[in-house]
């Protein structure tokens, strides 16, 4: 499932062909994706402006000249394709969004758990999708103390901890696992090792909100990860997978300097977990 950097990358990749352009036409060829499209999808949006795009989580937001917002969610396999793919109707393009501009932007999703939905601005934050959610990891909510205050007394995992999405949003399995690796610290660790019997947070804590917001930054800058399905808007592959230290790296020398571990692999909450037994703790 694409994670935040990947989806960061498809609204800046979106951004140019779609803000300030008109939805002219919008072709919805089926019912529905993951979820039913809501009521009158198509007459909500054909004559709408897009006002700018952004992304909550994992979550692409179209703003309009109208009360709703469009959201949309990639799922497992979904990806937009922007003008010349869509022409071919490929059997899994679902829905074509035609623009002022002369672009097309089409979503394309073989496995259909992505979906689309229309939800008021001003109920954005308490809607259903987002009233639970934790602060954005790249943003100035997210720090050392408010990741203590939630770690505190968690016998958790700390790689469990770090993808529930009430503690912060948009982290996904590959970077929680970067970012461990990065600050020396073992998945399977309790979350609770982060904060001082006096609820202050450790030094470890600093480290890991430092490696973590790294991390995102170093993805994005990459373009994501492309391991499936995952393609920007212009159809390219993202390259960070090329600098994964940890992860799918079962069986391979640890990167870091001076360590002679091998990459080793449990299981976790039904994902995959990838670490070094000799430098992380």
């Amino acid at each position: 499932m694409p994670e935040l950097p990947e989806v960061e990358t498809v609204v800046r990749g979106l951004r140019p062909h779609m803000e300030g352009a008109l939805i002219e036409r919008v072709e919805q060829r089926r019912a529905d994706l993951r979820f039913p499209f809501p009521p009158r999808f198509v007459a909500r949006l054909e004559g709408a402006v897009i006002t700018g795009l952004s992304r909550r989580a994992k979550y692409v937001l179209v703003a309009l000249d109208r009360p709703d917002v469009l959201v949309m969610h990639l799922g497992m396999s979904g990806k937009f394709l922007v003008n010349g793919q869509e022409a071919r109707a490929m059997k899994h393009d679902h829905v074509v969004f035609h623009l002022s501009s002369g672009d097309q932007v089409t979503y394309h999703d073989p496995r259909r758990f992505g979906f689309m939905d229309l939800v008021t601005a001003a109920a954005l934050d308490q809607h259903k999708f987002f009233a639970h959610l934790g602060p954005e990891p790249l943003g100035n909510g997210f720090h050392a103390a408010l990741l203590a205050a939630k770690a505190r007394g968690k016998k958790t995992a700390l790689k469990n901890f770090l993808l529930d999405q009430r503690v912060v949003a948009g982290l996904g399995n590959i970077y929680v696992l970067e970012a461990l690796f990065r600050t020396g610290l073992h998945p399977a660790r309790p979350a609770a090792d982060l904060v001082t019997k006096h609820g202050r947070p450790r030094k470890m804590a600093e480290e890991l909100v430092a490696a973590i917001r790294q991390v995102l930054r170093d993805a994005i800058e990459a373009g994501g990860s492309s391991l499936k399905d995952y393609a920007k808007a212009d159809g390219s592959m993202g390259y960070f997978q090329h600098r994964f230290q940890v992860y799918g790296r079962e069986g391979e020398a640890c990167v870091r300097p001076g360590c002679s571990g091998q990459i080793e692999r449990i299981v976790q909450g039904g994902r995959s977990s990838f670490y070094c037994p000799r430098c992380q703790s």
